[in-house]
Formats: structure tokens, sequence, C-alpha cells
């Protein structure tokens, strides 16, 4: 599929202009949200207690001393079939949430953590239930007075009069022959501006209904990668969701990886391309986990865990908490991600779902972020090359940690040969150069999980 990028590039110019939104208030937007969402653990079977477990846990596992704090709820906390046939508003179901929306946000902000809520911008909501569209400015009101922190806003059950006759060609799930969808009808002409589209419209009603609220609710469209919006969701929202939904297949996850791969460029403070909530804890292996979250804290994507917090195995738990890696998602100097320098297995620029690009660097106060992925189920030995890395391109010798050891590994002349596991991503902090005749360490030979 190495026809697509450029088909990719049309759409999303490397040299789109980052502006910041008006939809954020403060510093809220600006870097990657962290926190726990309730869908990948809980689907629709959610009460009250799993999020005052999921908020006490953030701080007996250090979660909230390591950076997250918002605690979200997802789809079904409400009444299904009806809103309050006096005040028109949405009702939460005193069976889920006693104290309703408002009683559990006093509890979570008591812990000094922050609240989401969900909804959807159509008729109802993915799971059925009731939804925004046409309902914005009164829903935007009662969370505010609820004192909701977060708004995750989905793409479900839009009426015929709000469809786009033209959703732009999403990868995952349209059929493309030479970089053009075969169904025309879901391609917008050549040049077409996305930002004038209805689904465009949708969102940025919602927008204007939140900041009309004395309260500042951080905005997370979900609106599945459709109608363009790595164009224009950076004037919208402070993350845009770039695909469909995760789930714990590896397959899946390297697919959504490949894809948010392309759309880097246009990421930056106060706008993030969403790759969608965190699968580490639901089966993967330990080695796919370390990959999954290296790699969403280095595409800057939000990082908002899927597990239950009670049951988390303790490697995992260390996983989420990695120290280097949260530094870098909410580095307060450099908003850019890491990117793609050399793809591996594939020529550069390749668009492929099951061999994404490998080797990835990024700025960061601390030093260049490198991280090595290796695709395949078998162990790969693979070399980092600093001249082919941008931050490095001049070569010599540089002061390199280990990110999931925090292992010194002394000073480093020209490369670094490693042996990774499979499915695993070695993650390296490359610092200072070396100067004054410090004796270089290591650079030759392969070694594995030093």
């Amino acid at each position: 599929m190495w026809y697509l990028y450029p088909y990719l590039l049309t759409l999303f110019p490397a040299a789109t202009p980052l502006v910041t939104p008006s939809v954020v208030r403060g510093d809220v937007g600006k870097l990657p949200a962290l926190g726990w969402n309730s869908w990948n653990a809980y689907h629709c079977d959610i009460t009250e207690a799993q999020f005052l477990t999921a908020a006490e846990k953030f701080i007996d596992l250090g979660l909230k001393d390591a950076g997250y704090e918002y605690v979200n709820i997802d789809d079904c906390w409400q009444i299904k079939d009806r809103r309050d046939n006096v005040t028109n508003r949405l009702i939460p179901d005193p069976a889920r949430f006693p104290e309703g929306i408002k009683g559990t946000a006093d509890k979570i902000h008591a812990l000094d953590l922050k609240i989401g809520i969900y909804s959807s911008a159509g008729d109802l909501t993915c799971a059925g239930y009731q939804a925004s569209i046409n309902h914005e400015w009164i829903d935007a009101a009662t969370w505010a007075e609820w004192g909701i922190d977060y708004l995750k806003y989905d793409n479900c059950n839009v009426p015929a009069n709000w469809t786009d006759a033209c959703r732009g060609c999403v990868p995952e799930n349209r059929s493309l022959i030479n970089g053009t969808c075969v169904d025309q009808q879901e391609l917008c002409p050549s040049g077409f501006d996305y930002s004038k589209s209805l689904t465009a419209e949708r969102f940025r009603i919602m927008r204007d209904a939140l900041l009309a609220q004395n309260r500042t609710i951080l905005y997370s469209l979900c609106e599945w990668g459709e109608a363009g919006v790595q164009q224009w969701g950076k004037d919208v929202g402070a993350s845009w969701r770039m695909s469909g939904d995760i789930d714990p297949r590896w397959g899946r996850i390297v697919d959504i990886l490949n894809q948010n791969s392309f759309y880097l460029n246009n990421v930056d403070f106060w706008g993030h391309s969403d790759a969608d909530m965190l699968e580490v804890g639901n089966g993967l292996t330990i080695q796919e986990s370390r990959s999954h979250f290296a790699l969403w804290a280095a595409m800057k994507s939000p990082l908002l865990i899927g597990t239950d917090l009670a049951r988390i195995d303790p490697a995992e738990l260390e996983v989420l908490k990695n120290k280097y890696l949260i530094a870098f998602s909410q580095d307060a100097k450099y908003g850019a991600p890491a990117k793609p320098y050399k793809w591996g297995t594939n020529p550069d620029w390749t668009f492929n779902a099951s061999f994404p690009a490998e080797y990835w660097s990024g700025a960061s106060t601390a030093g260049t972020l490198v991280l090595i992925f290796n695709p395949y189920g078998e162990s790969k030995n693979k070399t980092a090359v600093w001249k082919e890395i941008p931050e490095l391109s001049k070569g010599g010798s540089y002061q390199v940690t280990d990110i999931w050891s925090g292992k010194q590994l002394g000073c480093v002349k020209g490369e670094l040969k490693v042996e990774v596991e499979g499915h695993d991503t070695i993650g390296l902090l490359v610092g200072e150069e070396c100067k004054g005749g410090k004796r270089d360490v290591r650079g030759l030979g392969f070694f594995g999980r030093w």
C-alpha cells in the first residue's frame, strides 16, 4: 500500500500550519491528556464505584504523581430512552450513579483529580443512549454545572441532514486503487476544504457551546478520522481521533500506529492526533505493552488507561508510569511528537498496516528520544545509527540511557546495536555529547535487554 502515502499528503500536507485553537483556556489542552477511561475495561457495565476505585488507584499506585489526572466516564451513564420532560436535560442513571454525576464529580474533585463525560454528535450515542445533536447548549451547561472537566464527543447515529456526501478516505475502512477511493461518493473533490464539511460543523457547534460556559472543559473529538479532520481538528478540539476504535488485538494496535505515523506533521502544542485509548492490561504481552505505550507517548497521543486498575499487573503498571516517556509526552518546551526517521522492513514512507515504521526519534528537554520497534514475532538484531537520526545527524558520541531500566549505558560512539524481542520496542534517551576524551563503552556488538 505504498501508493497511499502521496494521497494522504494531498489531504494532510506536511506544511499545514499549527495555530492555537480558541477552544482552550489557559494550559488546558496544550499537552496530551493523561487519564483513565471506562470503556475498554467495562463497556456499558459501569457503576460509580468503578470510577471511585480508579481515582483511588491513581493515588495508591502512584499514577497521580506520574501525571495522570482525568477519570473519564464513557457511554451508558444515563437513562437510555428519554431526557427530563421539564428541563430537557440528560438524566444520570440513578442505579449506576445514586448521587448523580455531580455527586461523583464532587468525590473525584475531592481527591484533586478531574472527571470526564461522554456524548455523541448524533441523535443517539453508540450504545443507543440520548446524545447531543440539537441539544449542545443545554448539555454543555449541564456538564459545566455538574463540574465536568473533559468531554469525549463521539460520531454515532448522525441524522441524514447532518451526513456528508463525502467523508474522505479513511484508510482502514475504504477500498483504494492507486490512492483513489473505489466508491467515488466517499471521496470529496480534489482540494476540497473539509473544514466546510457537515462533520466539522457538528463538532464546532459543541465547541462553541463549551466555550460559552464558565467552566473549562477539555474537548476531545471522536469523529473516527473522517472528513479530513487533520485539516480542522486543531481549531475545534484539543485532540481528534484519527481512526476507528482500538481493541486489544496486536494487529489492530499496529494498524493504528501505521496510520497515525503519517499524520504527525499536524501535531504540536494544543492539537493531538488521538490514536485511541490504551489497551495495556487487557491481554497484551509485556513486550507488546511496552511498544504500545512507548509509541503512543512518542506520537503525543492522549494517554488514557483502559484497564481495571484494581487488578493490573505490576509490570504493566510500571510501563504506564515510565517517567521518561511521560516526560516526553508532557514536555513543556517541545510540542512536536517523535516521528519515523527510517521504516526498516519497507522503504521509507511505505504505508503498511503490518510492518509500520520501526525507527523513531524526537527532541525533548532531556535529550533525544529514540525508539527501535520490532513488529516481528521473533527477536531481531537492529542498529541505531546516530547519523541517521535527524537530531543527531552530525554523529559522534553521546551519553545514552535505557528508558525501561533507567540504566546508564555510558558514552556510545556512532551507533548502538541491540537485540529487540518480538513485538518489543527498545527505548533510548540520548543525552549530552561526550567530550574531553571520555571512553566509549558501548557501540560494538549486539546485546539484548541490558
